[in-house]
């Protein structure tokens, strides 16, 4: 990937999620205009007031910890970040896990939802674990999978008005955004990371 091209990828990933953890901390006091569907989860209270405040600072700081400046120039920044990125991650994940199962859109969704939070969690700790051992070429690598899986409120948020105005109601659109959220995510991320490393590889 050229240059510019990283510099326009990365700004539209931080604008989309900024934005999205900005507009998600209402659910945090729970004030303000809150989906009907989300609020009608089980386990609403207290959970999704845990994992919208984890999710969305996992949102706000994970974008910058991908800046080399950031890196290079303010190290001590760059991990306080990052232990923040991380916790935030893994109460995200765990409120999440418990989230999915008192979702009102079928087991199909919450077996999606269910599945993203002990991955988001693992993925995350190995990157946290890496850092602290100083093994720095896998916690990056561990990082790029965690903020994929993080960026999944930010690809369900886009996914859930395609589905409509493709003519599928809510619930079908996301039951299918359950899982579609966060696996091509995913997917993007191991391409990216295995064509870097067979760009490394010897002649």
């Amino acid at each position: 990937m050229t240059r510019p091209l990283s510099i326009a990828a990365w700004s539209l990933a931080a604008f989309l999620s900024v934005g999205v953890a900005v507009f998600s901390y209402r659910y945090v006091p729970q004030v303000g205009l809150l989906s009907e569907n989300v609020m009608a989860n089980l386990f609403a209270r207290p959970w999704l007031a845990v994992h919208a405040a984890g999710a969305a600072t996992a949102l706000l700081v994970g974008p910058f910890q991908f800046l080399p400046a950031v890196r290079r120039r303010l190290p001590r920044l760059h991990r306080w970040l990052g232990r923040v990125y991380a916790t935030s991650c893994i109460v995200g994940g765990a409120a999440g896990f418990g989230l999915a199962f008192g979702t009102t859109a079928g087991p199909v969704a919450g077996l999606g939802f269910a599945l993203l939070g002990p991955l988001w969690i693992y993925v995350t700790a190995q990157g946290w674990m890496t850092a602290r051992a100083r093994r720095f070429d896998e916690h990056r690598r561990w990082m790029i999978r965690s903020f994929a899986l993080t960026f999944a409120a930010v690809t369900l948020r886009l996914y859930l008005p395609i589905g409509m105005m493709a003519g599928l109601d809510f619930e079908q659109v996301y039951v299918a955004t359950a899982w579609i959220s966060w696996i091509p995510n995913l997917l993007v991320a191991e391409l990216y990371l295995r064509r870097g490393a067979l760009r490394l590889q010897p002649a």
